[in-house]
């Protein structure tokens, strides 16, 4: 098994360290779910670096109602180096540590091109996307007011279809390795009654461009109380040919390898029985299951 989704420190924590030990405590905590290899996926807002990419578009959208939220957030967390947090990882892979060097990429409209070309300036091992906000909506903040009022006052296919079409979009730049909780648009708990055409899309989307999806324990623990992606959507990323990853998306310790075993277990119902691991962003398959 694998954990290719794993985060360093909880969204509450606003200044960070980088740590070997911890990153060793982390694959204990794998090890003991039966994940032999981890991959550390740090969100690239975080870094300042990548924060003067994207270039604050959300201030240029602040007629919307949640533009302000948006300026917060990234006040509150774009504060650190990529420099540092690549020096801790590249350490504990140097050390033997199971550990691949990654990112979790969030997907900005009109700026992939010159986010692939800064991530390519480093030894990356897998980059994961993401799609964490419409416009200036952070859609999955399911935790704030403001952002979570959005969903009774949008209309949700309008609001589906988004989503799905910015999912086809990042697929299509071939910036990222690994598609991530590929329909994390349900995170909130407002589904919309026929969401099979849009399944279609998003598995037509990384069939074309062959890139990994991940299989995540995390929406077990959110409102919508289901694992990532839905049933549905997973037997038709089967269908196509999809390689899958699987994770966790933790961010503490605790969470590290969580529900491994029942990922596992929905893979191989469909007959799953290889992993896409990542090397210097070169797909290598490997068993479901740790030998």
């Amino acid at each position: 098994m694998l954990d290719y989704h794993l985060h360093l420190w909880p969204h509450s924590q606003r200044d960070v360290s980088y740590h070997v030990d911890q990153v060793a405590r982390y694959c204990e905590e794998a090890a003991r779910h039966g994940v032999s290899e981890i991959a550390l996926t740090e969100h690239a807002h975080r870094f300042v670096d990548v924060m003067g990419i994207m270039d604050s578009f959300w201030l240029r959208r602040g007629h919307e109602p949640t533009a302000l939220e948006m300026t917060r957030y990234f006040d509150f967390h774009a504060r650190n180096s990529l420099e540092d947090y690549l020096t801790v990882a590249q350490a504990a892979k140097d050390q033997g540590l199971p550990v691949k060097i990654g990112l979790e990429v969030d997907y900005v409209a009109g700026k992939m091109d010159q986010l692939a070309d800064l991530y390519a300036q480093y030894p990356f091992d897998v980059l994961i996307g993401s799609i964490h906000w419409l416009d200036t909506w952070q859609f999955d903040d399911v935790d704030g007011p403001a952002n979570m009022t959005e969903w009774t006052t949008r209309n949700l296919d309008e609001v589906w279809d988004q989503y799905v079409a910015a999912f086809e979009e990042l697929a299509a730049t071939q910036t990222v390795d690994v598609m991530a909780h590929p329909d994390v648009i349900k995170v909130a708990g407002y589904t919309i009654a026929q969401p099979e055409p849009l399944w279609d899309r998003m598995a037509e989307a990384v069939a074309a461009v062959d890139v990994s999806v991940e299989c995540s324990s995390a929406g077990w623990k959110k409102p919508i109380g289901e694992p990532y992606p839905a049933d549905g959507l997973l037997e038709r990323f089967v269908r196509a040919g999809v390689t899958f990853t699987t994770a966790s998306d933790a961010h503490s310790f605790e969470r590290v390898g969580e529900r491994a075993d029942d990922l596992a277990v929905r893979l191989e119902t469909l007959g799953v029985s290889t992993l896409a691991s990542y090397e210097g962003r070169r797909r290598v398959t490997v068993p479901l299951r740790s030998v």
